[in-house]
């Protein structure tokens, strides 16, 4: 199989033991890409770090996650702003809404989101939409910044039928990761009745391990049970799960290459 893992934090101090030793099972697990979202200034150097050590695997995106949206958060997009500005992303990401750390900075998200949005349109890239416990205002907020434009991925999904379609409906693809193998985790009610067209891999690594692994740490060499995962729910081979997740990733992000 050839799978691409498009939401990947390997550059965590998580792997800093054995990044190497990793790498090699990734790339034997026949994973091509790995996509690393972005989380705030700190983790810049990290990411680009492993951009340079493992260049044939890893690309990195530009953008500043809810949960580390704070009082300083201008002064940190003004700085993600002038990366963008120096050399090439693969996406705006990781960015959204979140309510379930800490709703005291939830309008200063929505500005942030609403600012990073704007630059995936201006550069014409995908954005990275994190939304935990905030599925409809994501939603909303995405539809009234919508001008035929944006494109993205709602990453690491767990929503309802209908938010999947609100999404899909919007041009967005749906983050399908360890959670879609959790025996409560809902997806078993959706995926089978969505099209494998809308839907990309991720694992969220080091976060978030599908199960037999579930509360270790999370590597994208797991990638493919979560590809096995969906192929059971749509009745079809993980084969054809990597095949057709490949092309929506690699259509997602056209406008970066290697």
């Amino acid at each position: 199989m050839n799978l691409i893992e498009t939401h990947a934090h390997i550059y965590s101090s998580k792997f800093d033991s054995d990044r190497d030793e990793v790498m090699d099972q990734i790339r034997k697990a026949g994973i091509e890409r790995v996509y690393m979202p972005n989380v705030d200034v700190e983790t810049i150097d990290a990411m680009l770090a492993c951009e340079e050590k493992y260049p044939d695997l890893c690309i990195p995106m530009m953008g500043l996650h809810p949960c580390d949206v704070k009082e300083d958060f201008q002064t940190q997009l003004y700085v993600m702003e002038e990366w963008l500005e120096k050399r090439p992303f693969a996406a705006v990401g990781e960015i959204g809404l979140d309510l379930y750390w800490d709703k005291s900075f939830f309008e200063q998200q929505k500005e942030a989101l609403k600012i990073q949005v704007d630059w995936a349109k201006k550069k014409k890239l995908p954005v990275v939409i994190h939304c935990r416990e905030s599925m409809d205002e994501t939603i909303e907020l995405i539809r009234q910044e919508q001008d035929g434009s944006l494109t993205g991925v709602f990453h690491c999904f767990t929503g309802t039928l209908q938010q999947a379609q609100e999404i899909i409906e919007l041009g967005f693809l749906l983050g399908i990761g360890g959670v879609s193998t959790f025996k409560n985790g809902g997806l078993d009610q959706v995926i089978p009745q969505l099209e494998l067209g809308n839907l990309v891999l991720e694992t969220d690594s080091p976060y978030l391990a599908p199960v037999p692994y579930r509360g270790k740490r999370n590597s994208p060499v797991y990638l493919p049970i979560i590809a096995e995962k969906i192929g059971d729910y749509l009745a079809i081979s993980k084969e054809e799960v990597a095949k057709k997740t490949k092309e929506n990733a690699f259509n997602l992000f056209r406008e970066f290459e290697l």
